[in-house]
């Protein structure tokens, strides 16, 4: 029975689920609170400039692929993939190390830094795949009902993998402290310190070098645009500049929205904005999570980006650089166990127009800069500028070559604009971490406990952070509207 389904947010899980949801036959409306589409994943454009605003990293590309394959699709229908050679470069204070393209690459960079290391490199990453494959297959397609749905086969044989760390794992194979932060890095893409993550997650070491760091031409945006394109195609409408004011409820039963005053009924309504934001939209009596609730939980890092246009091409650079030239571990721990305005940061610095000239305008480069910060501290134009000549000084310092004369344009982007935005709890950027305490069954539930009908997706429920799980999250709570509709219509 067709259903009346509205989504708030149009970030990738929202746009998943909508696709999902359309193809299914329902009639499903988005409500965007911004100008354009993409939640974090909105796009920036200025004097000929393209800048993806939040993910930049496109890994895991069967994920992708397997979307688009759901609705007989390719991604190639939308968008053109370049695989990056080198994927990455990590720049220390001493040294640099360059993650190219293949394991055979990755392996003679190992044995340069640490004569010996291949070899566990290569074991190490049997095992990543191992788990990238139960992962993928066994763990994450669950929606996070059951502590039950981790016991498999697999997950048995493998139990302690949820119980040992990933830098535990590391640091038992790998002694030079620059193979240890280039293994421990993926990590914090899952948003918590690689001594809190469960080494089962080594499956992100594996979608870094086994499956390779991948460009869609265009920019990040071009997957919001393709799946924006899809789930039209397949009925869906989508309304921009359109708050969703209060999520309505009568008899404890979610029965619409209210946008700009005005009352939208519905027979569904599912949520991807922030998991919290989405819960003030109810009465207190109907929330399941409390404030107490949120406030213990371990929160990804937020970050302070800087958008910047070049009028000239930059030297030794790549695509994707990590400055990590200053200590990793205390920089972790002013995130995680100290919250502050980190003393030394590192720092990560993205240059499309490298690879993809249409990303900038002739002889000239796009940059995004960020720096990861804890969520929540406070943010004001003196610290941005400060940190902005902070790293400045270790760019220019590092890569020989002076560039802020060459500056057309800076735009930043901070804690702040994270909360006004994207209603983001504490203004951080990539949701809860996923530490074993917030893993699958343990983290906040796709469907309310205490409202019918209403549902959430999106990074801070299940599977987690991260692009290829946004879309993951999108289909795994349109499978649990799918199936509680064709038996209770």
């Amino acid at each position: 029975m067709q259903k009346i389904i509205s989504i708030i947010g149009s970030g990738f899980s929202s746009l998943a689920a909508a696709c999902y949801l359309s193809k299914a036959g329902h009639t499903v409306t988005i409500y965007e609170k911004n100008a354009t589409v993409g939640g974090r994943a909105r796009q920036f454009k200025r004097d000929g400039f393209t800048f993806d605003m939040g993910p930049s990293w496109y890994w895991m590309p069967d994920i992708f692929d397997s979307f688009f394959e759901d609705f007989g699709k390719k991604t190639s229908d939308y968008y053109q993939l370049d695989k990056l050679d080198p994927a990455y470069k990590i720049f220390f204070s001493n040294d640099t190390i360059t993650i190219g393209d293949s394991m055979e690459k990755i392996c003679a960079e190992f044995e340069r830094i640490e004569p010996g290391s291949a070899v566990h490199l290569k074991k190490f990453i049997a095992e990543a795949q191992e788990n990238y494959d139960i992962a993928i297959n066994k763990v994450v397609l669950r929606p996070g009902l059951s502590p039950f749905e981790l016991v498999t086969p697999e997950t048995a044989m493998r139990v302690d993998r949820f119980f040992k760390t990933i830098s535990g794992e590391v640091r038992k194979k790998f002694k030079n402290p620059k193979l240890v932060s280039t293994l421990e890095f993926p990590v914090l893409f899952l948003g918590a310190k690689p001594s809190k993550t469960p080494s089962f997650y080594s499956f992100m070491n594996f979608a870094d070098f086994g499956l390779g760091t991948w460009h869609p031409q265009g920019g990040m945006y071009e997957i919001i645009k393709a799946m924006k394109a899809l789930a039209v195609s397949l009925g869906a409408t989508i309304h921009t500049d359109s708050p969703v004011e209060k999520i309505l409820v009568e008899n404890k039963k979610a029965i619409g929205i209210s946008v700009k005053g005005k009352h939208i009924t519905s027979d569904i309504v599912l949520s991807g904005a922030d998991y919290h934001h989405s819960e003030t939209l109810i009465d207190q009596e109907h929330r399941q999570y409390s404030k107490a609730y949120w406030a213990s939980r371990t929160f990804a890092p937020s970050a302070l980006l800087f958008y910047i246009g070049f009028d000239k091409k930059l030297k030794n650079i790549e695509h994707h650089n990590l400055f990590f030239d200053t200590d990793f571990e205390k920089h972790a721990q002013e995130i995680y166990d100290v919250p502050q305005w980190p003393t030394n940061p590192l720092f990560y610095a993205n240059f499309p127009s490298v690879t993809d000239s249409k990303m900038a305008p002739g002889n000239c480069e796009t940059a995004f800069f960020l720096v990861p910060i804890a969520p929540g501290l406070s943010d004001t134009p003196e610290l941005r500028a400060n940190y902005f000549d902070i790293i400045m000084d270790r760019f220019e310092d590092i890569t020989v070559q002076d560039v802020r004369n060459n500056i057309i344009f800076k735009e930043s982007f901070c804690v702040n604009d994270f909360i006004e935005q994207y209603n983001s709890y504490n203004g951080n950027a990539y949701g809860m971490a996923n530490t074993l305490s917030q893993t699958a069954f343990l983290r906040p539930k796709l469907k309310s406990g205490k409202v019918k009908n209403l549902f959430f997706t999106g990074q801070l429920t299940v599977p987690g952070p991260g692009v290829p799980p946004a879309l993951i999250s999108g289909k795994l709570v349109a499978d649990l509207i799918l199936k509680k509709f064709k038996t209770n219509p």
